[in-house]
Parts: structure tokens; sequence; C-alpha cells
């Protein structure tokens, strides 16, 4: 069963999207977080075959821990979500190894659309609804 990882201090954000995740991938584990710390500790204890994370973070910045654990997981994937919508965090992100960028101003069906194509892309997923996306 592939796991993904949601790293977020937004407790509503984080539920939310685990809800609407586990609804519409139910073949996917998802483990969650507000913490960079705790996200290290749940990457070592199973690794994730994909990562959403946060870039403002307790105890972390999530482009120092995307750096970090790319260096050591280089095949995990790791979607950069954040409220900071602008060219040059994307381009931060990009540059720190992480495999995309949305906003959380995009449209809740954009963000899972960009999930479910890297779902369908790397074979993570078997009864997934995969909402057409703009990857």
């Amino acid at each position: 069963m592939p796991t993904i990882l949601l790293v977020e201090d937004n407790i509503m954000f984080r539920e939310t999207l685990k809800f609407i995740l586990a609804s519409r991938f139910p073949d996917i584990q998802i483990v969650e977080t507000g913490d960079g710390r705790m996200a290290l500790k749940e990457i070592e204890d199973k690794t994730p075959e994909l990562i959403v994370m946060d870039i403002k973070l307790p105890h972390a910045n999530g482009l120092d821990l995307t750096k970090r654990i790319k260096m050591d997981h280089p095949m995990t994937k790791i979607i950069i979500v954040s409220t900071y919508d602008s060219l040059e965090y994307e381009e931060a992100a990009a540059e720190c190894g992480a495999d995309f960028f949305v906003s959380k101003q995009a449209s809740s069906d954009d963000i899972i659309s960009v999930i479910g194509q890297f779902l369908k892309k790397n074979n993570m997923h078997e009864k997934g609804v995969i909402h057409q996306g703009f990857l």
C-alpha cells in the first residue's frame, strides 16, 4: 500500500486534505504531522512514496526539509503546497528538489488533481478517481 505523508501545520487544511485524499484514493495510507522534526521521524519509520509539504513549519523550513529528504531518499516525490504564491518560492522549491509546487490559493480540486497525477504517473493507486489537472 503506497504511503503519502502530509506535513502541514494548519490542522484544518491538513485534515481537509487528508479526508479528500482518503475518499478519492482509498488504496493509499495517509500519515500526517504538523511539525518538521516529526516529519523526519515519520520518514525514517517508513519512507513514503509521496510527501505533500508546507514551507513554513514548526521546528523546520519545508524547503530545507525537502533538500534533506531528497538527499537521503531521491525517489520520494515531494509536492510543496504553500500560501506563499510567488515565482520566487516556486523557484526555491525547485532548487531544493521539490517535484512540484502548488499554491494553497488553488482550488482543492486543483491540489487533489496534482496529487492524483503524481499517484497515477507513479502507479501508486489502483481505484482512485483522477481528475484532469494542470501538470
